[in-house]
Order: C-alpha cells, then structure tokens, then sequence
C-alpha cells in the first residue's frame, strides 16, 4: 500500500487529491474509500492506497485511513 496525505478535497463533486511521499499528486473518488465516508475526511489527514495508472493519470483505489502506531510509554513494574 502507499501512504500519502490529503491534499484537497472537492466536497461538492466527492473527490479529492493525495499526495504520495514521492511528491506525486494522485485523484481519489468518494466510491473508492474504504471503512470511512467522504464527510469525515479532512485535508492534511494521512492515507494509505492503492494506485492504478488510467487515462488521466494517477488514480487512488482502496483509500483508508493510514494505521497509527501506539507507543508504550511505560516503564516496567519492578
């Protein structure tokens, strides 16, 4: 999967624009979100996908939000 960050969002059509860690920009639809809804995604939040090469370009399939990792921060009992 590729990890990128959303960039904009287009509320009124229900699509939006990715970019990957290489700096590419990539379209999303709405139809292609996975587990979450257009109206609960916000510019800036991270993302992971798949990418396809269409006519038009780069195209994200398979979005989901990108897993957070926890960190334990406690110290051991002794």
């Amino acid at each position: 999967m590729t990890k990128g960050t959303i960039t904009r969002l287009i509320a009124d059509r229900g699509y939006g624009f990715i970019e990957t860690e290489k700096n590419e920009a990539v379209f999303f639809h709405r139809n292609e979100l996975v587990e979450i809804t257009y109206g609960s995604l916000r510019e800036c939040q991270q993302v992971e996908f798949e990418v396809i090469h269409t006519l038009k370009g780069l195209k994200a399939v398979n979005v989901r939000l990108a897993r957070q990792k926890w960190h334990n921060e406690r110290k051991p009992r002794q």
